[in-house]
């Protein structure tokens, strides 16, 4: 009997694949709730909340991302996230409004929009599914938007094992 030699075919393959784990900001994560400057858990008096900016040791947030949210049910004013966002400002790398996980998603979107999709130009493309870092959903939601118009088809997973998602009509279907 001949043993006929194992043939990689994924790696064969003209398969793009993109990880979006390598769209990940590096650097440390910190969240600042507002909740704790509420006067009586309820409303944010503009007095008490200048003197927290004013007193309040903002080099603690040199080179960090910084989400500013409140978890309490209050209404937040917007100059206060305008008065964070000028304190934070000369220390923090990026500055969001929104909790720790829409801050995530951020991120990813800012270098979603920055990346230049036209390079997969009728390409067969897989955005990675598992890793070691989460990928927000909303960051394959984009990718997936961004990548459509360019794609020949788009899949999810990995290469040996992934989830069609798109396809592109063939020229002639397209009517051109």
């Amino acid at each position: 009997m001949d043993e006929q030699p194992i043939i990689n075919r994924v790696a064969n393959s003209a398969i793009k694949t993109i990880d979006l784990e390598e769209f990940y900001t590096p650097g440390e994560r910190v969240a600042i709730d507002l909740k704790d400057q509420l006067f009586q858990g309820m409303i944010l008096r503009e007095k008490d909340f200048r003197e927290f900016i004013r007193l309040h040791d903002w080099s603690q947030y040199r080179g960090k991302l910084v989400a500013v949210h409140c978890s309490a049910d209050a209404i937040i004013p917007t100059w206060a996230y305008m008065l964070m966002a000028a304190a934070l400002q000369p220390h923090a790398t990026f500055v969001h409004a929104g909790t720790l996980a829409e801050m995530e998603a951020a991120l990813f979107r800012e270098k979603i929009l920055t990346t230049d999709w036209s390079v997969y130009r009728e390409a067969r493309v897989v955005l990675k599914g598992c890793g070691k870092i989460p990928v927000p959903a909303s960051a394959y939601l984009e990718a997936t938007a961004r990548l459509r118009p360019w794609a020949a088809s788009i899949m999810f997973g990995e290469p040996c094992s992934t989830v069609p998602v798109y396809k592109a009509p063939k020229t002639a279907e397209k009517g051109l």
